[in-house]
């Protein structure tokens, strides 16, 4: 074990010194994740030597149905959907995860797998830690334990609220809801998406999004261009959404505090 940790380490070490010499910027960043950020520095020190770097991929998928966790994944610059699939194969997004959070929950909370799939959203990078390490610190019922048990709680406000909102309002206010919350977790605003991904996203006609696309960019809150997305307008989106994405950041602010993305 005590090898293949060293292994670990001499391969992020390695990755730092291929950029370095290339003169490339290395995104290897764990602070950017609002959740590592949070942890005590002698928590977050002990996991260094064990985080391996990743970039993800637009379309990528992290784990379906019914698989279990070996690493779990802490975006900092991706964002990373969770989607429920049907048995025809139609799906539609449950929660949305980003640099607030941590994918893979069902890890620590004694399932090991889940029903939903995870998919890459926005390309990015992310740090991915070995399922055992964090069982090691969950396991300890320490801070590692109280701070994920609240994101957690969060993250079943953000899927409770999804479901209501995708029964009970309009799309155009559920496709602003998702943008809203796909911004709170990127650094900037613009947006890389087709109208088929959103569709699936959403679980609607893709024409459907066509439509509730084009409103928005006609009220001039949005530009959409051959799969980018900039927001033009960010008050009138909070404007046109329903009280859901209001909702949810009040939940992820209360229970997070430390946390920038909502």
């Amino acid at each position: 074990m005590e090898h293949s940790d060293e292994c670990h380490g001499f391969r992020r070490s390695f990755a730092v010194y291929l950029c370095q010499a290339a003169h490339l910027p290395f995104t290897f960043e764990p602070r950017k994740n609002s959740l590592l950020a949070a942890l005590p520095d002698e928590q977050l020190q002990r996991w260094l030597p064990h985080f391996e770097p990743t970039t993800l991929s637009l379309g990528q998928v992290l784990s379906e149905p019914g698989a279990a966790w070996s690493d779990v994944y802490f975006p900092t610059t991706a964002i990373v959907s969770l989607l429920y699939v049907t048995e025809n194969g139609a799906s539609a997004e449950i929660a949305v995860v980003g640099n607030e959070g941590i994918v893979g929950i069902s890890l620590f909370m004694g399932g090991s797998s889940t029903l939903s799939r995870a998919v890459v959203q926005s390309a990015g990078h992310c740090v991915r830690l070995a399922a055992r390490h964090v069982m090691d610190e969950f396991n300890n019922a320490g801070p590692v334990l109280h701070l994920f048990l609240r994101y957690t709680q969060a993250l079943i406000t953000q899927m409770s609220q999804t479901a209501v909102c995708n029964r009970h309002h309009s799309l155009d206010q559920q496709l602003c809801r998702w943008l809203l919350l796909s911004l709170d977790r990127l650094e900037g605003d613009e947006l890389v998406m087709t109208q088929e991904l959103m569709a699936n996203m959403l679980g609607v006609r893709r024409e459907g999004v066509t439509e509730a696309a084009r409103r928005l960019q006609q009220d001039g809150l949005i530009r959409y261009l051959r799969g980018h997305i900039s927001v033009l307008d960010r008050r009138g989106l909070e404007k046109r959404t329903c009280e859901c994405y209001a909702v949810v950041k009040k939940e992820y602010d209360r229970l997070l505090p430390r946390s920038k993305a909502v």
